[in-house]
Formats: structure tokens, sequence, C-alpha cells
């Protein structure tokens, strides 16, 4: 017993420091938000100040020179990851439904063949992918950022394991009443896989929201940078001044959190019973 509550007391603490370490960095950003640019040319205070409120109603109503505003790199951040989760989910799910539900020849090859591509990051694919976005002209649009990332193996393969879950007397009792394939999907698999639906979503708009690489490549104008693009710029353009702005560079690091951590926390329930249960 004793040496039982002495494990459970062990990985309760190394859970406490792992949290502390993982948290370290976001206080640490929530203090320098809070403080004025020039008090922190005396170093990292340890305690949070007092402006972080006037910080935040500056990044919102004027943005750092040079940088487009906050507002617009929200919007577009928010349209590029809800286009990516939302194309995703409309791509893979008929992708999953065909290689779980029907028998036909080469089904397992062309599973392995999308399941192979988790091996090739879209880094290795930049040059042939701006070549193909170039050429149909979709440079600085909304749609040259979401649609080369649509495509997701990551989402066919976990929605193929949780529909390899389903009775097969649901199948067989659908076809004897006549429903055919499509309505099956709609009235029956759909319904039942709302929790894997809802925690794929997540998993993708959290992966859209964070993208960086892909939106620096194919966008150059003001108008279209996203919000993890413009951190970038902002940090640049913050270290320009006598005082640099690291108040104003923390606080939009701040606000850019937001959106996926209250999606995260909105949908915490979704997530969890869609990577952890099965079928209902």
């Amino acid at each position: 017993m004793t040496r039982s509550r002495f494990a459970a007391a062990s990985r309760h603490g190394g859970l406490i420091v792992l949290a502390v370490l993982f948290a370290l960095p976001l206080y640490l950003a929530f203090v320098v938000a809070s403080h004025s640019a020039a008090d922190l040319l005396r170093g990292v205070p340890i305690a949070p100040g007092a402006r972080l409120g006037a910080n935040l109603r500056t990044v919102f109503s004027s943005s750092v020179p040079g940088t487009p505003s906050l507002r617009t790199m929200l919007v577009n951040s928010a349209i590029m990851a809800f286009g990516i989760a939302i194309f995703k989910l409309a791509l893979s799910v008929p992708a999953a439904y065909a290689v779980s539900f029907f028998r036909f020849p080469g089904r397992m090859l062309m599973f392995w063949i999308i399941f192979a591509t988790l091996m090739m990051p879209i880094e290795v694919r930049f040059f042939p992918t701006y070549e193909v976005t170039a050429d149909l002209g979709l440079l600085n649009t909304q749609t040259g950022l979401i649609l080369p990332l649509v495509a997701s193996a990551t989402a066919v393969f976990l929605l193929r394991q949780f529909f390899r879950a389903f009775p097969l007397e649901l199948a067989d009792a659908a076809l004897l009443d006549g429903i055919g394939p499509i309505r099956f999907l709609t009235s029956t698999v759909l319904p039942l896989a709302r929790p894997i639906l809802a925690a794929i979503f997540v998993l993708e708009f959290i992966y859209g929201w964070n993208q960086y690489l892909w939106p620096l490549l194919i966008t150059s104008a003001p108008n279209k940078v996203t919000v993890v693009m413009g951190i970038k710029q902002i940090i640049s353009a913050a270290q320009s001044f006598s005082v640099p702005q690291w108040d104003l560079v923390m606080a939009i690091s701040l606000v850019a959190l937001v959106p996926p951590v209250v999606l995260i926390v909105a949908m915490q329930r979704w997530f969890v019973r869609g990577l952890t249960a099965g079928i209902d």
C-alpha cells in the first residue's frame, strides 16, 4: 500500500513539474504583455503589471507601424483554419467510408498509399505545390492558402479506425431496408461518428491556425497575412524602435492563442470522447 501511494505521488509530482515547465513560457508572455516597453528595459519582471488592458487596446486599435492590422490577421487565420478543417473533413469522410464499408479490388492498396503520404510532410512538396498553385493563379488568395492543405491522411486513418468498429449488422440491416450507401452514410454513420468528427475538426483547425511556412511562401499581400506569419513581421518591426515594443509583441501573441484555446475548451468533451471512445 505504501509503495502504491509513493508511485502515485511520484506520478502526480512529475505531472505537476511538467505542467509548470509547459506553463512557464505562457506566464512570461503574460507578464511581459502586462508591462510597458520602458519597464522591460530593466529586465523581465516576475510579477504581472497593470498595463495588459492598455496594451491589448493598443494592438487592436492600431497595429505596430509597418505591419498589418491585428484584426486583418485574425480574420485571415480564422478563414484559413476553418476552411482547412471543413474541407479536410469533406474529403476524408468519403475516403474513409469507401475503404471501410465497400469491397473492391485495390481497396487496401489505395488506403496504404494514402497512409504513406504521412511520411511526406508538405515541406518536401513545397516546390511542386507552389508551382501548381502559381499556375492556377492562386497566389495571394485565400483559396491558395487553403486548397493545397486540404488532403489529410491523418483524418482518413482516424476515421477508418472508427468506422471499423461499426457492427456489420447495421450495414446489413440498411441493405435489407433498401437504404443506399449515401443515405446510410448521412443517416447512420455520420450521426454515430460525431465525436471523432469533432476531434478531427479541432486537430485540423489548430493545424491550419498554426501554419507558417506555407502562408509565408505564397502570400506577399499585406491583406492576406495570417496572425502566425504576422507575428514574425511584428517582431522585426518592434525591434526597430529605440525602445523595443516587446509588450505589444507579447500582447499580440496572447491574442493569437485565444481562438484555438477557446475551441479546445468548448469542444473538450467531444474531443476526448472522439479520440478514446468507440461506437455507443
